[in-house]
């Protein structure tokens, strides 16, 4: 039985929120809701819950200010937002979970039940990881979580030099030479890198396009990546690859 808190500046989400875990998630007991940063720091403190469900902005301060207040942090959290782009960026790369407002009930109950079986070691990770992104704008100091079988991988963006797929699996190919397989669609990371400095230029690859050394134009065209990697063009995709190296260059 997970000890659960909600934290939200609106009464009628905390109500849906306590009511959808009462019918979708028996392993939750609500044992406390507060309404902001000072009242969910004196909730967490007196009833020290297993999960939190986290407002991020509130009256009198973010989920961020109250996590910042504690001195340490030994709960699971799913945080709740409304849609807010690059917070919910920050969140994929972490690989935290958030639920987007108006909260639907199987959303809550899927975030629930992967917050269940998530370790204390996984919850630092995770929230470190989202902390550094939301500090940095520099997509070098950025990093994304990986999340294997056997391990979690903490990856700069920049060490990413692309991503292959062969359908349900995605496979990064680190400036390294190391290797590493995610049970997740390229099209999951597409739209996750595609305003850091990344590039679809086939249906099976995805590049970072610090790394292009050049284009072949020979049999239909191919990228030549820095440790001569050579990454197939799709035709759809020559016209718009080569105006990026128009905007480059010029």
């Amino acid at each position: 039985m997970l000890r659960t808190i909600i934290i939200d500046d609106e009464d009628h989400i905390r109500e849906s929120l306590a009511e959808m875990l009462r019918s979708h998630c028996p392993n939750a007991k609500v044992v406390a809701m507060a309404d902001g940063v000072e009242s969910g720091l004196k909730a967490i403190r007196t009833h020290r819950p297993d999960l939190l469900l986290l407002d991020i902005r509130m009256k009198d301060g973010t989920g961020f200010d109250l996590l910042e207040k504690l001195e340490s942090i030994d709960f699971r959290i799913i945080f709740i937002t409304a849609f807010d782009q690059y917070a919910i960026t920050a969140f994929k790369f972490s690989a935290l979970d958030y639920l987007l407002k108006p909260v639907e009930s199987g959303d809550l109950k899927a975030a629930f039940d992967k917050a269940d079986k998530l370790s204390q070691k996984e919850i630092n990770t995770q929230l470190n990881t989202l902390v550094n992104n939301l500090q940095t704008d520099e997509q070098a100091k950025k990093k994304i979580i990986l999340k294997t079988f056997d391990n979690i991988h903490l990856v700069k963006l920049k060490d990413i030099l692309y991503i292959g797929s062969d359908g349900r699996y995605s496979t990064f190919y680190l400036l390294s030479g190391d290797k590493v397989i995610i049970s997740e669609t390229l099209k999951y990371y597409h739209e996750m890198l595609d305003d850091a400095g990344f590039f679809r230029v086939h249906k099976s690859y995805l590049i970072n396009l610090e790394y292009i050394q050049r284009f072949e134009k020979a049999e239909g065209g191919y990228v030549i990546l820095e440790g001569g990697a050579k990454i197939p063009v799709a035709s759809r995709k020559r016209e718009d690859l080569l105006e990026l190296f128009d905007r480059i260059g010029g």
